[in-house]
């Protein structure tokens, strides 16, 4: 296959080879993973939050640079597992590593290797794909405090390349897209070019109102919580109609997301309603409720609806 049109990220010219292949962003929780695949990507993809292990299942981001389609894979934040919930997440996050061409490994300057970063850094041991290691949030720490970072996180894995960049700047983040366009090898592209994820536009949609419940709440709500979409209905007038339930374990949760008078719910609606219009394009009618469901956890269903694989030990 070749490529004869300019997209971003540079110019193909007539008879240039395509290339493609798939990057796992892998790493602690909070070191930035789901900013910069929305940054590499160009388009809001993956939900971004102050709450840790806000990324459950993983999503990929699709990016054209030059010649090449690389597609993210955004895998939740690796931590020690303590509930159901905790371990899908950290088994989802490992199967996603293992379906890549390329490991991308993430760590946050700030914290270095303190905490599950150095856990992580041993089990790399023992897979087989070529890594590279990304240190973010770089304009936070010293020069001399990055190096003395890179050299140690080098000696428990031989990573092919050490980069360091902002996600939130988007400083260095050209340099992993050339690196990734060059290595991968030539091949047809796996989605059509027009195409930023492969997530469904219901779940999609899920995604962003989980993320403006925890915007808004991110310091009373507790992490249980989960969105569906539950309908969605295409208008003759050219809107949407969609109606989604946020699922919480406590009558005292679903207090907090209703908010005095209704204050919280209605600001957290009008911000996802808003960001859908701009993402589909239309006018969307928006209808959120809330429902307690103890144990939401350990169900089954709900691990489905997310993507993920109820773990049956």
């Amino acid at each position: 296959m070749t490529d004869t049109e300019t997209h971003d990220g540079g110019e193909a010219t007539v008879n240039t080879p395509t290339r493609s292949g798939f990057v796992a962003l892998i790493g602690p929780t909070n070191a930035g993973k789901s900013t910069l695949v929305n940054r590499f990507v160009g388009a809001k993809v993956s939900i971004v939050s102050h709450k840790v292990q806000t990324t459950r299942a993983v999503m990929r981001g699709i990016a054209i640079h030059k010649n090449a389609q690389i597609v993210f894979m955004d895998t939740p934040g690796i931590f020690k597992p303590r509930r159901k919930l905790d371990r899908a997440m950290v088994t989802s996050a490992w199967g996603g590593a293992k379906d890549a061409d390329i490991i991308l490994l993430l760590i946050d300057s700030e914290r270095g290797l303190r905490g599950d970063a150095e856990a992580i850094l041993e089990a790399l041991k023992d897979v087989p794909q070529p890594k590279i290691l990304v240190l973010n949030k770089i304009d936070r720490v010293r020069h001399e405090e990055l190096f003395t970072l890179a050299e140690k996180a080098n000696e428990f894995v031989k990573f092919d390349r050490t980069f360091m960049i902002s996600a939130t700047t988007g400083s260095g983040c050209d340099d992993i897209m050339d690196y990734l366009a060059e290595t991968f090898p030539e091949g047809p592209w796996y989605y059509p070019e027009d195409q930023i994820s492969d997530l469904p536009m219901r779940q999609l949609a899920a995604e962003i109102t989980r993320e403006k419940l925890f915007l808004r709440l991110h310091q009373e709500l507790p992490y249980s919580s989960h969105v569906e979409t539950e309908s969605w209905e295409e208008r003759k007038d050219g809107s949407v109609r969609i109606e989604q339930v946020i699922y919480v374990e406590r009558d005292s949760q679903k207090k907090i997301v209703l908010g005095k008078n209704g204050d919280a719910i209605k600001a957290i609606s009008t911000a996802s309603r808003k960001e859908m219009s701009e993402i589909l394009e239309q006018p969307v009618h928006l209808f959120l409720f809330v429902k307690v469901r103890e144990n939401w956890g350990n169900d089954p269903e709900r691990f489905r609806e997310m993507g993920l694989e109820f773990p049956r030990d």
